[in-house]
């Protein structure tokens, strides 16, 4: 729901009110009782809701650290088994 702003037309008493897109726009100041206009907003800001939203939004340098050192601790914790990747040779399909 959007926050409306308001201003008098006669006293220029300016307010905000929170309400549903589809209810009626005010027609009366609440303090002199005489007509108001609704004023242009500026907008709404982003809100971010959930947890976490990209690798690097809000990084600390002490985070980035902790992530070098956890990623080298993975390599090094990583069991060789003993086989290598053999690497494959295209197969031409020319005449034999």
């Amino acid at each position: 729901m959007p926050t409306y702003e308001y201003e008098c037309t006669k006293c220029s008493h300016h307010f905000e009110r929170f309400q549903n897109m589809t209810d009626e726009p005010l027609k009366r100041c609440p303090q002199c009782r005489c007509k108001i206009k609704r004023l242009i907003g500026t907008g709404a800001g982003i809100i971010f809701k959930g947890s976490g939203f990209y690798e690097t939004d809000y990084r600390t340098q002490s985070y980035a650290d902790g992530k070098k050192k956890e990623e080298s601790s993975k390599k090094s914790s990583k069991p060789s088994g003993g086989k290598k990747d053999k690497k494959k040779e295209p197969v031409s399909k020319g005449k034999e």
